[in-house]
């Protein structure tokens, strides 16, 4: 079952692409944007990436930014090295929180990204990424959560397709 706004958000222990312990209980008082993400490769997810921390400075006094790849750490590590993040990335390759947070997989939703985003996929192939390593499901679907400070989630949204993310532009305006 989908998670909804006023769901406590499940609690998240990993460790960052930096090595670095990560506790999401331990951003309680800070609103947090978590998002999840396909693997490493992903075209989508790195434009997305990109996106993110280009704008970071406009983010960052709104929320925290964390995301979760379904890949392992080492091929992460390896493709965020070029975005020099300056929030939090980590790896969930044994999908502990995917299912905890009920990250859907959906071949349709695949097909349907590629089809009807494909200005956004050549843009990102054009960028240089490129899906030379698929190293988890092709089918994983991305989500993202607004977190409020006490822990509850104010906003969950479960993408349609494998481009399909929550506009953050948009959540400035709230």
């Amino acid at each position: 079952m989908q998670l909804k706004k006023g769901d406590v958000a499940p609690n998240i222990s990993l460790v960052d692409i930096n090595n670095q312990k990560f506790e999401l209980s331990n951003y309680r008082g800070k609103k947090v944007l978590l998002t999840f993400y396909r693997f490493a490769s992903c075209p989508f997810c790195n434009l997305r990436i990109h996106n993110i921390v280009k704008n970071h400075d406009r983010y960052k006094e709104h929320f925290e930014i964390i995301a979760i790849f379904e890949s392992d750490a080492s091929t992460l590590q390896k493709q965020m090295k070029k975005y020099d993040s300056p929030f939090r990335i980590m790896s969930d390759r044994k999908r502990l929180y995917y299912d905890s947070y009920n990250i859907e997989k959906s071949f349709m939703g695949m097909l349907k990204g590629m089809i009807f985003r494909m200005p956004s996929l050549l843009k990102s192939m054009m960028m240089g990424n490129l899906p030379f390593k698929i190293d988890s499901s092709v089918l994983t679907m991305p989500a993202d959560f607004v977190i409020d400070e006490n822990g509850i989630i104010e906003i969950a949204y479960y993408a349609e397709d494998e481009g399909d993310h929550l506009d953050i532009d948009s959540l400035l305006k709230i």
